[in-house]
């Protein structure tokens, strides 16, 4: 069995709720309510565009982008 993917996912908060996308995965993006929602839906999301990419017979695309959070003086 191949090992796990992991790829950095970015989660911005709106007015009106979350969303999501994976900077190494150009399209793949998720929408929701809530953070957990939002959590879930990016993960559905990338199975479904790994899947799609599949299908169609082109590459994976490895992750490469990192996400870090960086504590700075106010």
């Amino acid at each position: 069995m191949a090992e796990p993917l992991r790829y950095a996912v970015i989660i911005e908060r709106y007015d009106t709720g979350y969303g999501a996308y994976v900077p190494d995965l150009p399209g793949c993006g998720a929408t929701a309510q809530t953070e957990d929602q939002v959590r879930e839906r990016i993960r559905t999301a990338i199975e479904v565009h790994l899947r799609s990419l599949r299908e169609d017979g082109d590459p994976i695309p490895k992750p490469t982008s990192l996400a870090e959070t960086v504590e700075v003086a106010a």
